[in-house]
Order: structure tokens, then C-alpha cells, then sequence
């Protein structure tokens, strides 16, 4: 995964099939799965919400934020009989990676797999996420006042301007319209901390070969969690 070798180029290396190396592969990345998903990417708490708001105030200046959010197109072979749900706006076959980051650029909720001609929002408003937001199971601590202020206000995920605009989801204010002052501030600060999960996607991309080429569909989902726990 790290060097994105081809089957082909591993089974030469190796003197294996082809078959024998994709087995491997997929075993392997089942068991860093099975076995280290929830030791390095587990199920946030109410306390580790709190953590990652303190980490956002003090880093970002971005109070009450509790994560990052975006998605990203990696790009697939072509499956058979697909039509056009893996085909994106870019012209390429690709899945979309949807995650939550926080703000050390560590991955803390991940969702896979969603077909590439859908936008951010329409992959958001059907992921596991969602519904989970929406039914406030996520453990989200209470409202807080932001500094300086008695008002309390909600712990939110940050995201641009494909998120719906939600208690616990906050996106910027639509650039079509014309911006005060303290809107454009706004703008800019959330901008600001929301750069930490286009930053993971980046260091995601920079780490693991395999994300410069077209993946085999069959395998991308397991490919894609296994990546995730190492970055």
C-alpha cells in the first residue's frame, strides 16, 4: 500500500501468483482492521469531544469545534456495469472517502465508499454519521459559552459550504451574497480550522502510494480503513 506496486510487479518480486498476492493483502489489511481499528481510531467519548474542542480553541482559535469534516475522491477501475454512479465531476471512476478529522490531523470518525458522482452533502446527509448526528448518539458534550460570552453555544463539526447548516454541523456563510465585516472574519476562521482535514487527506495521500492510482474496486473499502488507521 505504502509503494502502490501493482499485483503483477509484487508477484514478480515475491515469485507468487497474482491471486496468492491479493489474498495477502486483503488478509492483512482485514486483520490491521479487525485488530487495531478500535485501539487507534475508537469510538470518541464525551471527554475526548472536550479534548478536541480544547485542541481547536487553542490551536485554531476556533472555539467549540469538535472536528473537521470533508470528503475526498479516490480514484477506481472502472466496475463492470456501473453506468455512471462512479463517474464524478472530475471525468474519473472514483469512491469518495468521507471523514471526520480533529485537530492534530488524526482521523476520528471515517466513513468509505460512497459512489463518486455524488457531492459531499448528498454523501453526508445518507452516511451512518448523519443519522447518528441527527439522533444525538454521538455523545456530544452540553452546550458551552464561547470566551468571553455567557451564551452557551453548541460543540459543532466544521465543514464548507456542501454541509447543510445544522446545530452540531456548522458551515460558512454563502460567498454569492454580499458579507459584513464579521461575517468574512468568520468565514476566514472556519476556513482556517477546517484546513486540518484537507491537510489529513493530503498527508493520507503523501504516505500511501496506492492513492496515485486507480484502485481495484473489489479491494477499496478494506485498502482505504487500513491507510486510515496508519495515518
Amino acid at each position: 500500500m505504502i509503494t502502490g506496486s501493482k499485483a503483477r510487479t509484487l508477484s514478480l518480486s515475491f515469485r507468487l501468483g497474482e491471486s496468492t498476492i491479493r489474498s495477502i493483502i486483503q488478509e492483512v489489511c482485514n486483520a490491521i482492521i479487525n485488530k487495531l481499528m478500535g485501539i487507534f481510531i475508537p469510538t470518541p467519548n464525551e471527554e475526548r469531544w472536550k479534548t478536541i474542542a480544547q485542541g481547536f480553541q487553542d490551536r485554531w482559535n476556533f472555539p467549540n469545534c469538535i472536528g473537521a469534516i470533508d470528503g475526498k475522491h479516490v480514484n477506481i477501475i472502472a466496475p463492470a456495469n456501473s453506468g455512471s454512479l462512479y463517474f464524478n465531476y472530475k471525468k474519473h471512476f472514483s469512491v469518495v472517502l468521507m471523514a471526520v478529522v480533529d485537530d492534530k490531523y488524526r482521523f476520528i470518525i471515517v466513513d468509505k465508499g460512497a459512489f463518486g458522482r455524488n457531492s459531499d452533502g448528498g454523501i453526508f446527509a445518507s452516511s451512518k454519521f448523519a443519522r447518528r448526528l441527527e439522533s444525538n448518539s454521538l455523545h456530544i458534550p452540553n452546550d458551552k459559552p464561547l470566551p468571553e460570552s455567557n451564551r452557551a453555544i453548541p460543540h459543532v463539526f466544521i465543514g464548507d459550504e456542501e454541509f447543510p447548516l445544522m446545530k452540531n454541523l456548522m458551515r460558512p456563510y454563502p460567498r454569492s451574497r454580499g458579507l459584513s465585516e464579521a461575517q468574512t472574519i468568520f468565514n476566514e476562521r472556519l476556513s482556517r480550522a477546517r484546513k486540518v482535514v484537507e491537510d489529513a487527506f493530503g498527508i493520507l495521500y503523501q504516505k500511501f502510494g496506492i492513492y496515485n492510482k486507480s484502485i481495484n474496486p473489489i479491494h477499496v473499502d478494506t485498502l482505504i480503513l487500513a491507510t486510515y488507521i496508519f495515518t
